[in-house]
């Protein structure tokens, strides 16, 4: 599962392998590695990646499938702001399956 999601990740933020382990300090061959499953991080990174990419360790190891966002910071009127976007995607994403359900 963590090649998966360490993949996934990578290609959600736009990068290649090259940028990504620049912001790891690892070289292109190791994420390689991490994405073929030829090898795993160690602890330390794998630490390093749910802080570099403000996602859980749980998340990489495929333990949930939650995510969660880091608001702090943000006042109210923004977090709400976030909230509603992401309740319109869910309606998308709803709507787009009920289409997909009556073409059947």
């Amino acid at each position: 599962m963590f090649e998966e999601r360490i993949k996934e990740l990578r290609i959600s933020l736009g990068l290649n392998q090259i940028q990504f382990g620049k912001k790891l300090f690892v070289t292109k061959q190791c994420v390689s590695n991490w994405e073929n499953g030829n090898i795993q991080p160690s602890v330390d990174m794998l630490i390093k990646i749910s802080k570099t990419f403000s996602v859980s360790i749980d998340y990489m190891l495929g333990l949930s499938n939650e995510l969660s966002l880091d608001v702090s910071g943000l006042t109210t009127e923004q977090i709400l702001h976030i909230q509603n976007v992401v309740n319109d995607l869910k309606k998308l994403q709803s709507n787009n399956l009920e289409s997909q359900t009556e073409n059947l």
